[in-house]
């Protein structure tokens, strides 16, 4: 760890990639074909590594707000739950 940075920073840092992970799945959810995106796909789209995606969707796996899934084709695949739903429609739609 570096010195200079402190565990608030860190948290400020984590905060701003699970909200960055929370708009690209409502970006998802509102696309016409309102299809899941694989892990791939939104690592690339949120520009977060692979292993910070994965370390940031536990937690909102856990609090209810995400579902990841394996689709028929062996793609991990994650959206939107219902909480979910509503949480990103609060704090998303208002710029709408």
């Amino acid at each position: 760890m570096d010195p200079e940075v402190t565990l608030e920073d860190e948290n400020a840092e984590l905060d701003l990639s699970i909200a960055t992970v929370l708009l690209h799945l409502w970006t998802a959810c509102r696309e016409p074909s309102a299809r899941s995106w694989s892990l791939a796909k939104l690592s690339k789209r949120s520009k977060i590594a692979m292993s910070t995606l994965l370390r940031n969707l536990a937690p909102l796996e856990e609090a209810g707000l995400v579902k990841i899934s394996i689709e028929d084709d062996g793609r991990e695949v994650a959206s939107l739950s219902a909480s979910g739903l509503e949480v990103c429609a609060a704090l998303f739609a208002s710029g709408e």
